[in-house]
């Protein structure tokens, strides 16, 4: 066996060891190369289970917690999805195995110019990246069967609440930038929301308005 097909052998096993446990999330994140995302000095690390520096002071998030996340969103495969904070690509791209529709943001032209040409190198068609400011959603294409966020608010955005359809899910970090933050799980019923709260979490912060880059 390679060095690089035992590092991703091992990176499918401590996915599964951090209770990525979801047959569907697991072979999305076999079929998706995370070392395809991570460019420059970082790319040997690859395939550790830890978030890596990426362009504009961004982060490419931790493998586990990509898949515990999406695996908290529960995507059918008819679902249109919003992901808030396109980074690298990397988390749309896993949705892009398991949606019909991925609609992915970021206030950083130059993450959403990289990740498109990352979709395009292989072969991702159902994507639909978009320099805006995340914090609004994308009233345009509402109401979204799914929505994740990848970046912390103090409170979970209202309208991203609003362009959630009713039996929708939402899933983000919320709280302080600089404490520890809980990962939630938001789902809208006919009368109003329910909340979980799945497990601490560290993420950049929900910026508003657009970035310089």
């Amino acid at each position: 066996m390679t060095d690089l097909a035992e590092r991703k052998m091992r990176f499918l096993f401590t996915l599964r060891s951090k209770r990525v446990t979801d047959a569907r999330v697991l072979t999305a994140m076999e079929r998706i190369d995370r070392g395809e995302f991570v460019r420059g000095l970082f790319a040997e690390r690859a395939y550790e289970d830890t978030p890596l520096p990426i362009a504009c002071g961004q982060t490419i998030s931790q493998p586990s917690v990509v898949g515990l996340m999406t695996q908290a969103l529960d995507v059918s495969p008819r679902d249109k999805v919003l992901e808030i904070g396109t980074g690298s690509g990397y988390q749309a791209a896993i949705l892009s195995e398991l949606a019909r529709r991925v609609y992915t943001l970021d206030r950083h032209k130059r993450l959403v110019r990289e990740a498109e040409e990352t979709f395009a190198r292989l072969g991702i068609t159902n994507i639909t990246a978009m320099t805006a400011d995340g914090s609004h959603g994308l009233p345009d294409q509402a109401p979204f069967d799914r929505i994740i966020v990848t970046a912390a608010a103090e409170d979970p955005p209202g309208p991203l609440l609003a362009q959630l359809r009713i039996g929708g899910i939402m899933v983000l970090p919320v709280g302080q930038s600089d404490t520890v933050q809980s990962l939630i799980k938001v789902t809208r019923g006919p009368d109003g929301y329910e909340y979980d709260e799945l497990r601490p979490v560290r993420f950049v912060p929900l910026v508003e308005g657009l970035g310089q880059d």
